[in-house]
């Protein structure tokens, strides 16, 4: 009787690590692929991001709160600049604010700083 609990337990448990292995493989091939396209520049659905911060320019307009310009303009490094002062200055740890959501703000300003001078240098070649 108890070598069949024993053969039970040791059954159950191999079906239970071997599911959790393929599921740990399939997340690594999905991480891989993902990897692999910020790489290059782009995820599904084209949107580029920044390899460097891995922010997407929409993460980017949500964290600072901006709208995106459909002006000829387009968005201003100054608004940008002062939402980042804000949002910067309210999460300072040392005002118990905190490192991570400070650091994400900064990557979100580069992200739309790099966006700004994407657009202007395009600007700039279009103009006859």
């Amino acid at each position: 009787m108890a070598h069949r609990i024993v053969a039970q337990i040791v059954l159950v448990g191999s079906r239970v690590l071997g599911r959790a292995f393929v599921e740990a493989y399939r997340q690594a091939q999905a991480s891989a692929k993902y990897a692999k396209a910020a790489q290059a520049g782009t995820v599904s659905g084209g949107t580029t991001i920044n390899v460097r911060g891995g922010l997407t320019l929409d993460e980017a307009y949500k964290i600072l709160n901006v709208k995106p310009s459909t002006e000829v303009g387009g968005l201003s490094t100054e608004s940008v600049a002062e939402r980042y002062k804000a949002l910067f200055e309210r999460n300072d740890p040392k005002k118990g604010g905190s490192f991570y959501l400070q650091s994400k703000i900064y990557r979100a300003r580069e992200r739309l700083d790099q966006e700004i001078k994407r657009t202007a240098e395009k600007a700039k070649t279009a103009e006859p």
